[in-house]
Formats: C-alpha cells, structure tokens, sequence
C-alpha cells in the first residue's frame, strides 16, 4: 500500500476539504484527488463521499481511516526511534491513566529522574483507554492503566491495588447509605472511556444496578474537577482512594460508606507483547513496580 497515497486520504479526511488537504499537502486540487481515487483502485472500494458540505466516510472509509491513524503514527514513531539513537540523552515516554498520573506518579518519577539524570522523561496523562490506544500505536511504549485490558499483544504487570470510594462534602455528606440510597444521590463520574467508570460499571453490574439506574448529573473527564464540583457541593463521586488521600487527610470531603459494595481494583503497567524494553525502559519498569517507587 502507497503510505503517500494513504496520508492525502487521512489528512483530506482530517480537513474536510479537498481543497484545504491539497494545500497543506502542497498538492494540486486534480492531483489529490488522484491520490485518492489510486487508493481506492488499490482497495478496490470508495472511501468517500463529496458533497458541497465537505467530504465524507463511507463504511469503507471509516475502517481505513482507523488503520490510517495507526498506520500513520507508527512510521512517524519508527522516524522519531530512529532519531532518538543518535541522540545524546536516552528518552522515556509514558502515557498514564490520570488518577495515578496526576497524583501518585510525579514523585516516582522525580526519584527515578534523581537517580538516573540522564534520562529525559516525558509523560502523558490520558484517561486509561486513550493510553491503550497510544501503546497500540507505537505512541507510548510503556502505559500505566487501572485495569488489565486483556488483549491480544499487550501484556501487562500489576503495580499496586487501590480502591474507588464514594466521597462527598465534608458538611453534608451522610456517612452510610444503601445500594437504593445510591440510586437517588446527584452523582458526578469520569467520561465514558475512563478506567474508573469502567471500573465502576462492571462492580454496580453485579449488584444488578445499571449506570441508568443512577442519578448522574454530568461527567467530567479530570478527578480534579470533580473534586472542586464535591467541594462546591454540587454531588458526590466514585474516586480512586489514591486520588483523594490529601482531601480525606484534610478532611474537605468525607468517604461515604455503600453496605455491599466495596471496589478495589489494580493499577497495571502495559506494553506490546513482543516489543523489547531499552535499557532505560526496564529499569523504569523494575522501579514502577519495586518498593522504591515512592508514590506521593
């Protein structure tokens, strides 16, 4: 497959415009086009449909358009490895799900940074399902998320267990309710790709509560929103217990206890099944999952 001929495709989809992919790609309006159409002989199925209101995917093209992006990142990645040989000081790229990203994370990293000062270190913070989707691309070659994926080609190693607790504001706040008291209580939860509501609906599932049963207000995507919307007093949330240590400890939100339900689950490092760690890489890894890690 022409990887030229696939990028002009990619990127006209990106702009929703022949004329504005021909530009960026330096092309002629006819010889984008061509790109295309080569594309679409090769595949032997039409990708697009065009209209005055831009382009759009066909059925076809929404399955190519995904291979695309992978595809695509992937020889950007091979171009940047590359690069990163003949460079002095050795990289490490993390993606991280937020709720140990943004809080337990950082001191891990200024100890392994301390220790190996060498080493630049670059993390992204994303919610679980975006970090798995960053290693699959070649993105990220280590990912940290809060449930094992269990698919095929990524392998993963369990850090640390947590918990998702219920909290809420300090004043108001009751300190046991049942499952039906749950149900009626304004709650606000991750996005729907995040670790913790994934988390959160397979537990409720057992208990034969849907996510529809509940009172959910909205959906933030940043525990730290959430927060200042407890704070305000605006609902209550499920929140990973490492993730609100300091405002438990400060006692600003209270832990709201629900009889018959308890949520712990693990926090896992992720990577390709057959990609080979650099030196760096492992020792990150072997530190991640030690004693020594030193989370805040």
């Amino acid at each position: 497959m022409n990887l030229e001929h696939l990028q002009s495709f990619y990127i006209t989809v990106k702009s929703n415009s022949i004329s504005k992919a021909a530009q960026i790609l330096h092309l002629t309006q006819p010889g984008l086009s061509g790109q295309i159409k080569n594309l679409e002989n090769e595949l032997g199925v039409s990708l697009l449909n065009r209209s005055n209101k831009g382009v759009e995917l066909t059925e076809e093209g929404k399955v190519v358009f995904n291979y695309a992006h992978t595809m695509l990142s992937i020889q950007g990645n091979i171009k940047r490895d590359l690069v990163n040989l003949h460079e002095d000081s050795p990289k490490l790229l993390i993606g991280s799900c937020k709720s140990l990203g943004e809080y337990a994370l950082p001191c891990s990293i200024f100890t392994f940074k301390h220790l190996y000062e060498e080493v630049d270190i670059h993390m992204e913070v994303l919610n679980s399902t975006e970090v798995i989707q960053n290693l699959q691309d070649h993105t990220v070659n280590i990912g940290i998320v809060q449930y094992n994926p269990k698919l095929n080609e990524i392998s993963s190693i369990p850090i640390v267990s947590d918990e998702l607790i219920l909290v809420g504001p300090s004043d108001k706040s009751p300190k046991i309710i049942t499952l039906e008291e749950l149900k009626k209580i304004p709650l606000i939860l991750r996005e729907t790709q995040s670790g913790t509501r994934k988390i959160i609906k397979e537990a409720l599932n057992t208990k034969d509560i849907n996510l529809k049963d509940l009172n959910i207000i909205y959906a933030l995507n940043s525990p730290e929103s959430i927060k200042s919307s407890i704070l305000s007093g605006k609902g209550f949330s499920f929140l990973p217990k490492l993730a609100v240590a300091q405002e438990l400890k400060k006692q600003s939100i209270r832990k709201v206890e629900v009889e018959n339900l308890n949520i712990i689950f693990e926090y896992y490092i992720i990577y390709r099944e057959k990609y080979a760690f650099k030196k760096y890489e492992q020792m990150f890894v072997d530190f991640i999952i030690s004693n020594k890690r030193g989370f805040c």
